[in-house]
Protein backbone atom coordinates (compact mmCIF):
# COMPACT_ATOMS: atom_id res chain seq x y z
CA UNK A 1 0.00 0.00 0.00
CA UNK A 2 1.38 3.42 -0.96
CA UNK A 3 1.08 6.61 1.10
CA UNK A 4 -1.37 8.00 -1.44
CA UNK A 5 -3.55 4.90 -1.25
CA UNK A 6 -3.49 4.90 2.54
CA UNK A 7 -4.44 8.57 2.80
CA UNK A 8 -7.15 8.11 0.17
CA UNK A 9 -8.78 5.32 2.17
CA UNK A 10 -8.73 7.40 5.34
CA UNK A 11 -10.02 10.60 3.80
CA UNK A 12 -12.81 8.85 1.94
CA UNK A 13 -13.92 7.20 5.18
CA UNK A 14 -13.79 10.42 7.18
CA UNK A 15 -15.82 12.16 4.47
CA UNK A 16 -18.52 9.48 4.82
CA UNK A 17 -18.47 9.76 8.62
CA UNK A 18 -18.68 13.56 8.67
CA UNK A 19 -20.99 13.96 5.67
CA UNK A 20 -18.47 16.19 3.93
CA UNK A 21 -16.24 15.76 0.89
CA UNK A 22 -12.56 14.90 0.56
CA UNK A 23 -12.13 18.39 -0.88
CA UNK A 24 -13.60 19.80 2.33
CA UNK A 25 -10.98 17.96 4.39
CA UNK A 26 -8.29 19.58 2.26
CA UNK A 27 -9.77 23.07 2.28
CA UNK A 28 -8.09 26.36 3.12
CA UNK A 29 -5.86 26.07 6.19
CA UNK A 30 -7.68 26.87 9.45
CA UNK A 31 -10.95 27.68 7.68
CA UNK A 32 -14.20 26.38 9.20
CA UNK A 33 -16.49 24.15 7.14
CA UNK A 34 -19.91 23.44 8.68
CA UNK A 35 -21.93 20.41 7.55
CA UNK A 36 -25.10 18.82 8.86
CA UNK A 37 -24.46 15.32 10.18
CA UNK A 38 -26.01 12.35 8.43
CA UNK A 39 -26.16 8.64 9.22
CA UNK A 40 -24.54 7.75 5.91
CA UNK A 41 -24.26 4.14 4.73
CA UNK A 42 -20.76 2.88 5.39
CA UNK A 43 -19.94 5.26 8.23
CA UNK A 44 -17.91 3.88 11.12
CA UNK A 45 -20.45 2.47 13.59
CA UNK A 46 -19.64 4.67 16.58
CA UNK A 47 -22.66 5.10 18.79
CA UNK A 48 -24.36 8.48 18.35
CA UNK A 49 -26.94 10.15 20.54
CA UNK A 50 -29.96 12.09 19.33
CA UNK A 51 -27.68 15.12 19.12
CA UNK A 52 -24.26 14.70 17.55
CA UNK A 53 -21.16 16.85 17.13
CA UNK A 54 -17.66 16.30 15.79
CA UNK A 55 -14.89 18.78 15.04
CA UNK A 56 -12.00 17.35 13.05
CA UNK A 57 -8.92 18.60 11.26
CA UNK A 58 -6.19 16.91 9.25
CA UNK A 59 -4.07 20.06 9.46
CA UNK A 60 -5.85 22.08 6.80
CA UNK A 61 -9.53 23.05 7.10
CA UNK A 62 -11.55 22.36 10.25
CA UNK A 63 -14.72 20.33 9.69
CA UNK A 64 -17.64 20.78 12.08
CA UNK A 65 -20.27 18.07 11.56
CA UNK A 66 -23.32 18.21 13.81
CA UNK A 67 -27.05 17.80 14.12
CA UNK A 68 -29.00 21.02 13.42
CA UNK A 69 -29.31 22.58 16.91
CA UNK A 70 -25.69 21.97 17.83
CA UNK A 71 -24.52 23.06 14.38
CA UNK A 72 -26.34 26.40 14.64
CA UNK A 73 -25.05 26.99 18.17
CA UNK A 74 -21.43 26.24 17.24
CA UNK A 75 -21.63 28.41 14.10
CA UNK A 76 -22.62 31.34 16.28
CA UNK A 77 -19.91 30.62 18.84
CA UNK A 78 -17.14 30.44 16.23
CA UNK A 79 -17.87 33.71 14.45
CA UNK A 80 -14.59 35.63 14.29
CA UNK A 81 -12.69 32.92 16.16
CA UNK A 82 -9.25 31.62 15.27
CA UNK A 83 -8.25 27.95 15.08
CA UNK A 84 -6.72 28.03 18.56
CA UNK A 85 -9.77 29.76 20.03
CA UNK A 86 -12.04 27.17 18.42
CA UNK A 87 -10.17 24.31 20.04
CA UNK A 88 -10.45 26.02 23.43
CA UNK A 89 -14.23 26.39 23.31
CA UNK A 90 -15.97 25.30 26.55
CA UNK A 91 -18.19 22.69 24.88
CA UNK A 92 -15.10 20.53 24.14
CA UNK A 93 -13.15 19.12 27.07
CA UNK A 94 -10.71 16.68 25.46
CA UNK A 95 -9.30 15.72 22.08
CA UNK A 96 -8.38 12.49 20.32
CA UNK A 97 -5.11 12.30 18.39
CA UNK A 98 -5.23 9.83 15.52
CA UNK A 99 -2.06 8.41 13.98
CA UNK A 100 -1.30 6.60 10.73
CA UNK A 101 1.77 4.53 9.84
CA UNK A 102 4.76 6.51 8.62
CA UNK A 103 5.36 4.28 5.62
CA UNK A 104 8.69 5.96 4.80
CA UNK A 105 10.19 5.05 8.17
CA UNK A 106 8.18 2.07 9.44
CA UNK A 107 10.36 -0.96 10.15
CA UNK A 108 10.17 -4.26 12.03
CA UNK A 109 11.26 -3.84 15.64
CA UNK A 110 13.03 -6.51 17.65
CA UNK A 111 11.02 -8.26 20.35
CA UNK A 112 12.10 -7.55 23.94
CA UNK A 113 13.91 -10.54 25.45
CA UNK A 114 12.46 -12.67 28.20
CA UNK A 115 8.88 -12.97 26.96
CA UNK A 116 6.84 -15.29 24.76
CA UNK A 117 4.66 -13.86 21.98
CA UNK A 118 1.49 -15.08 20.29
CA UNK A 119 -0.84 -13.93 17.53
CA UNK A 120 -4.54 -14.56 18.20
CA UNK A 121 -6.96 -14.49 15.28
CA UNK A 122 -10.60 -13.41 15.58
CA UNK A 123 -12.05 -16.88 16.16
CA UNK A 124 -9.88 -17.38 19.27
CA UNK A 125 -10.17 -13.93 20.87
CA UNK A 126 -13.07 -15.03 23.09
CA UNK A 127 -10.52 -16.89 25.22
CA UNK A 128 -9.10 -13.53 26.33
CA UNK A 129 -12.36 -12.09 27.66
CA UNK A 130 -11.77 -13.45 31.17
CA UNK A 131 -8.45 -11.63 31.57
CA UNK A 132 -8.33 -8.52 33.75
CA UNK A 133 -6.39 -5.33 33.13
CA UNK A 134 -6.79 -5.08 29.36
CA UNK A 135 -9.78 -2.75 28.91
CA UNK A 136 -8.04 -0.65 26.26
CA UNK A 137 -7.23 -3.72 24.19
CA UNK A 138 -10.23 -6.00 24.60
CA UNK A 139 -13.86 -5.15 23.82
CA UNK A 140 -15.81 -7.01 26.49
CA UNK A 141 -19.23 -5.77 25.35
CA UNK A 142 -20.23 -8.35 22.75
CA UNK A 143 -23.18 -6.18 21.68
CA UNK A 144 -20.95 -3.26 20.70
CA UNK A 145 -20.82 -2.74 16.90
CA UNK A 146 -16.99 -2.58 16.91
CA UNK A 147 -15.29 -5.85 17.90
CA UNK A 148 -11.73 -7.15 18.11
CA UNK A 149 -10.39 -8.91 15.03
CA UNK A 150 -6.74 -9.61 15.83
CA UNK A 151 -4.50 -9.63 18.93
CA UNK A 152 -0.75 -9.79 19.48
CA UNK A 153 0.13 -10.62 23.08
CA UNK A 154 3.12 -11.19 25.34
CA UNK A 155 3.42 -13.75 28.14
CA UNK A 156 5.70 -14.14 31.13
CA UNK A 157 5.72 -17.50 32.92
CA UNK A 158 2.69 -18.48 30.81
CA UNK A 159 0.69 -15.46 32.05
CA UNK A 160 -0.56 -12.79 29.60
CA UNK A 161 1.04 -9.51 30.62
CA UNK A 162 0.57 -7.30 27.54
CA UNK A 163 -1.50 -7.17 24.37
CA UNK A 164 -2.18 -5.01 21.35
CA UNK A 165 -5.46 -5.52 19.54
CA UNK A 166 -7.08 -4.49 16.28
CA UNK A 167 -10.78 -3.64 15.99
CA UNK A 168 -12.64 -3.30 12.72
CA UNK A 169 -13.69 0.32 12.36
CA UNK A 170 -14.82 -0.28 8.79
CA UNK A 171 -13.97 -2.51 5.85
CA UNK A 172 -10.53 -0.94 5.25
CA UNK A 173 -9.52 0.58 8.62
CA UNK A 174 -8.62 -1.26 11.82
CA UNK A 175 -8.07 0.61 15.10
CA UNK A 176 -5.30 -0.40 17.50
CA UNK A 177 -5.55 -0.55 21.28
CA UNK A 178 -2.82 -1.60 23.70
CA UNK A 179 -2.49 -2.54 27.37
CA UNK A 180 0.49 -3.61 29.46
CA UNK A 181 0.12 -4.69 33.09
CA UNK A 182 1.68 -2.02 35.29
CA UNK A 183 4.51 -4.16 36.66
CA UNK A 184 5.73 -4.95 33.12
CA UNK A 185 5.78 -1.43 31.70
CA UNK A 186 9.02 0.22 30.54
CA UNK A 187 10.13 -3.02 28.88
CA UNK A 188 9.26 -1.89 25.34
CA UNK A 189 6.34 -4.30 25.11
CA UNK A 190 3.70 -1.78 24.04
CA UNK A 191 5.91 -0.42 21.25
CA UNK A 192 6.87 -3.86 20.00
CA UNK A 193 3.33 -5.28 20.04
CA UNK A 194 1.84 -2.22 18.32
CA UNK A 195 4.59 -2.34 15.70
CA UNK A 196 4.11 -6.05 15.00
CA UNK A 197 0.35 -5.66 14.81
CA UNK A 198 0.68 -2.65 12.51
CA UNK A 199 2.82 -4.51 10.00
CA UNK A 200 0.46 -7.50 10.05
CA UNK A 201 -2.52 -5.22 9.34
CA UNK A 202 -0.71 -3.51 6.46
CA UNK A 203 0.14 -6.93 5.03
CA UNK A 204 -3.63 -7.57 4.86
CA UNK A 205 -3.93 -4.42 2.71
CA UNK A 206 -5.77 -2.62 5.52
CA UNK A 207 -5.09 0.70 7.25
CA UNK A 208 -4.06 0.57 10.92
CA UNK A 209 -5.00 3.59 13.05
CA UNK A 210 -3.58 4.36 16.49
CA UNK A 211 -5.68 6.72 18.60
CA UNK A 212 -5.06 8.31 21.97
CA UNK A 213 -6.04 11.42 23.88
CA UNK A 214 -4.17 14.70 23.54
CA UNK A 215 -3.07 14.56 27.18
CA UNK A 216 -1.75 10.97 27.10
CA UNK A 217 1.92 11.63 26.41
CA UNK A 218 3.00 8.05 27.19
CA UNK A 219 0.60 6.67 24.60
CA UNK A 220 1.74 9.23 22.03
CA UNK A 221 5.34 8.13 22.59
CA UNK A 222 4.27 4.55 21.87
CA UNK A 223 2.75 5.71 18.59
CA UNK A 224 5.92 7.48 17.45
CA UNK A 225 8.25 4.68 18.49
CA UNK A 226 6.08 2.04 16.83
CA UNK A 227 6.26 3.88 13.50
CA UNK A 228 3.26 6.22 13.42
CA UNK A 229 2.82 9.89 12.65
CA UNK A 230 -0.06 12.32 13.48
CA UNK A 231 -2.85 12.34 10.91
CA UNK A 232 -5.93 14.02 12.37
CA UNK A 233 -7.37 15.44 15.57
CA UNK A 234 -10.99 15.31 16.68
CA UNK A 235 -12.98 16.01 19.81
CA UNK A 236 -13.03 13.25 22.39
CA UNK A 237 -15.27 14.52 25.20
CA UNK A 238 -18.09 17.07 24.97
CA UNK A 239 -19.95 19.14 27.53
CA UNK A 240 -22.92 20.76 25.86
CA UNK A 241 -25.49 22.13 28.30
CA UNK A 242 -29.28 22.53 28.40
CA UNK A 243 -31.21 21.51 25.33
CA UNK A 244 -27.99 20.70 23.50
CA UNK A 245 -27.21 17.83 25.85
CA UNK A 246 -28.11 14.26 25.03
CA UNK A 247 -30.56 12.83 27.56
Amino acid sequence: MTKRELLGIVQNQLAIDLNCTVEDLNGKKDSFIFVEASDNPGRRPFLRGEQYFEMLTMGKSIIISATPKRLQYVKEQLVGKSRDEAYAMPFISDYAMNYLPDLDNLKHLSAPDGFLYEKIEKSEIYKLYKLKGFNYAIQHNLNHPIQNTLVFLAKKDNVVIAMASASEWCSKMWAIGVDVLSEYRSNGLAVYLVNALTIDILNRNLVPVYSTTACNIASQKVAYRAGFMPAWMSDNKLRFEGELRNS
